[in-house]
């Protein structure tokens, strides 16, 4: 066990992670020691760490070029922009207020005017917009349809108009246990805001991508959230031009190999959320629709729990249609 103590230039110290922005030195004490070894100075190249809740020093900005805009990456938040006039010309630049929402190392991207944060591996889902997830509706009211992301998050508001072509005579009707798979709208700012999801693109009012909406039949899969953000990657259509000397795509060739030998018995669907839910449902229907299904679910876990290689991928795809009886 250790402990971690912080102190200031002055000589104070705190065992407590409160805010380490102005982190001047840094002692690491072993359990149960109290003496306070020499502080270890932490230099301008030291990374920044950043807790839920901090500002962004504006000194560690992306110097901007021209117009670019600023691009942020998850675990960021915008406060407030404003145009601020410039006393060497004409033009204005865009002052912004930044703030953390999960905790990690600040990354600065100056090519591409970005910053982010290089959070450490989460064993559990934390809601981010644009975020595409698979929600299981809790209940409904009167506007809304209110859904569960995960176990340990607040329920997230679905509208009920929030589906492709929907009316107050046409929206969906469903009720606690229905699977839809939307985007995360928004997170929600200031006191009792709640997030949204959404099946549609607010600017257009289409589903897209193609998929959002309710997901009926077929069975629901938990793997990591790690695992899911890989399948996201390995199933997206632009992930060609990604493949590796296996033909993997994030070290992944399970689905192209389910999809090549389950060709024969009517392929499958499937919908991957975020939050570590894998929808998967086979077309053709009946007992052998069933046991596709189920061989899909198993070999999606084997290779979340066990870390398998391109070719244990394709070996466990066989192993698993023969055990299951599955003729590909």
């Amino acid at each position: 066990m250790y402990h971690v103590v912080i102190a200031d230039k002055h000589g104070a110290s705190s065992r407590f992670f409160l805010s380490i922005k102005r982190l001047d030195h840094l002692y690491i004490l072993r359990h149960p020691t109290n003496t306070i070894p020499h502080p270890i100075p932490l230099t301008m190249t030291s990374p920044l760490i950043l807790l839920p809740g901090d500002d962004i020093p504006p000194e560690n900005f992306p110097a901007s070029s021209g117009s670019a805009p600023l691009r942020l990456g998850p675990g960021l938040r915008l406060l407030s922009s404003q145009p601020t006039p410039t006393t060497t010309s004409k033009s204005h630049t865009t002052t912004h207020v930044l703030s953390t929402t999960q905790p990690g190392i600040l990354s600065t991207d100056h090519k591409r005017n970005g910053l982010s944060m290089q959070t450490p591996p989460n064993r559990r889902y934390i809601p981010t917009a644009n975020d595409l997830v698979i929600a299981q509706v809790h209940h409904s009211s009167p506007d809304y349809f209110h859904c569960v992301v995960t176990p340990q998050a607040p329920q997230l508001l679905l509208g009920q108009l929030s589906f492709e072509g929907a009316s107050k005579k046409t929206r969906p009707m469903l009720k606690g246990g229905d699977l839809v798979y939307a985007r995360v709208l928004s997170m929600g700012m200031g006191p009792g805001a709640e997030a949204e999801l959404t099946c549609v693109n607010p600017a257009t009012g289409k589903a897209e991508p193609g998929g959002l909406g309710p997901l009926t039949g077929g069975m629901v899969f938990d793997v990591s959230v790690g695992m899911a953000a890989r399948l996201m990657r390995a199933s997206s259509s632009s992930s060609a031009a990604a493949e590796d000397e296996d033909g993997a795509v994030a070290g992944l060739v399970v689905l192209a190999e389910l999809g090549r030998k389950l060709e024969k018995v009517g392929g499958f669907e499937i919908a991957v959320g975020r939050n570590g839910k894998v929808w998967v449902d086979c077309a053709n229907g009946g007992d052998s629709a069933v046991k596709a299904t189920v061989a899909i679910g198993r070999c999606l876990s084997a290779i979340d729990e066990l870390g398998l290689a391109p070719a244990d991928q394709r070996k466990l795809v066989s192993r698993v249609l023969r055990e299951m009886k599955i003729e590909s």
